[in-house]
């Protein structure tokens, strides 16, 4: 949908030619977020910028869906094009309404459309219609703002949407939300966005691939987890940081690592029975005992099922927490740290245990990406290999 071909700014300074984009040559598919990704004064926002002409380009081209946008009218470009700033940006003298619909007014939309269409986007950022469409952007916090920003560049239905910085200002928590809420909208607008971040966390959780500039060039353009696991040169290595392994946490679904094997007990077995069980996995201290329509109603602990006897229901202890196949992996560890365990059961939308995740299963995933293939190893000394 987006292709830059050979983007090229050169800006004019009194101490000489400043490169600040130099030859940027990538293309965003369909319906995908690209985040550019970098230090400040790296180029990320020049390239943006670029897109939608706020910045002429010295050389090279952009196409949006196939066609060269060079010799297109700019303003017809523009209104073709979504943007969100950092700043807002909302006209202060007009209306919540009026500023959403500032662009379809512009394109000849009707009356009605125009303001149904204020109503809907204003249900899709959770903000109610009634009670906001007719304050002022001073009347709304910064992230109510920021919403009123996204909505007005969604107004017109445009294929791409560019977007600066745009949750930079908000605070962590809000950010977070309005970020999810972001998502959830993606997954039914199917927008092709360009998305300039200096975050690297907003980065791997809002991309599908992330473009990382240095010194006004491309350096490394890929998914967010090849991004992570295989960084091209030592700059982007530190750039992603020491941790860059934890922040894959993020990535990865509970589906991708849950096993099924999972020891079960009911409330009408014994506590031997339960010890038995218990030993049959040999990794865990505890087993899971769930009701009739396999959904966990507590735990039975390897030192209880030792030191007592009766059945498993007159004595087990709560669940500490379970998790869901939709759920990453930053929550599983978060748990796990906080219930102090290696292992939790995952259950389905019906409460229904489906399985079991370990503390061993994660660290073999992620790890996996790291370790040398066949063909790292062939290029290891004997003796290297020998150690």
């Amino acid at each position: 949908m987006i292709r830059l071909d050979n983007l090229t700014k050169v800006f004019d300074t009194p101490k000489g030619a400043v490169t600040a984009a130099d030859h940027i040559t990538m293309e965003v598919p369909s319906g995908e977020i690209c985040i550019l990704l970098g230090p400040s004064g790296c180029g990320k926002t020049t390239t943006l910028k670029m897109v939608n002409r706020i910045i002429r380009p010295t050389s090279g081209k952009v196409f949006i869906n196939g066609e060269d946008t060079t010799d297109l009218d700019t303003q017809e470009l523009r209104r073709n094009i979504g943007y969100v700033i950092q700043q807002i940006g909302l006209f202060p003298n007009m209306t919540i309404e009026e500023n959403i619909t500032v662009v379809p007014k512009l394109l000849g939309w009707d009356k009605a459309k125009y303001k149904e269409r204020a109503r809907e986007l204003m249900r899709m950022i959770a903000l109610e219609p009634d009670a906001f469409l007719k304050r002022y952007p001073s009347e709304l916090s910064g992230g109510q703002q920021q919403r009123i920003g996204v909505a007005r560049a969604l107004a017109a239905d445009p294929p791409v949407m560019l977007m600066d910085e745009p949750f930079g200002a908000i605070d962590p928590i809000n950010r977070a939300v309005i970020q999810d809420e972001f998502l959830k909208m993606q997954q039914e607008l199917n927008k092709t966005i360009m998305f300039v971040s200096h975050d690297i966390d907003e980065a791997i959780k809002m991309g599908d691939r992330v473009a990382v500039f240095r010194e006004g060039r491309l350096v490394q353009y890929s998914t967010p987890d090849d991004l992570l696991a295989a960084p091209e040169n030592a700059f982007v290595e530190s750039f992603l940081g020491e941790d860059r392994a934890l922040k894959r946490l993020n990535l990865v679904k509970v589906r991708e690592v849950v096993t099924d094997e999972i020891g079960t007990v009911r409330p009408g077995d014994t506590l031997e029975q339960a010890l038995a069980r218990i030993d049959d996995f040999g990794y865990q201290n505890a087993i899971l005992m769930v009701n009739d329509k396999r959904q966990p109603v507590g735990l039975i602990t390897r030192a209880l099922a030792r030191t007592t006897k009766g059945y498993c229901r007159d004595h087990f202890q709560n669940v500490p927490a379970t998790v869901t196949l939709d759920d990453d992996l930053r929550k599983v560890a978060s748990l796990m740290f906080a219930q102090d365990t290696t292992w939790l059961p995952c259950v389905d939308e019906e409460g229904r245990v489906c399985g079991q995740i370990t503390q061993r299963a994660m660290t073999h995933h992620l790890g996996s990406r790291f370790r040398p293939t066949q063909e790292d190893d062939a290029q290891i000394p004997d003796a290297a290999t020998k150690e």
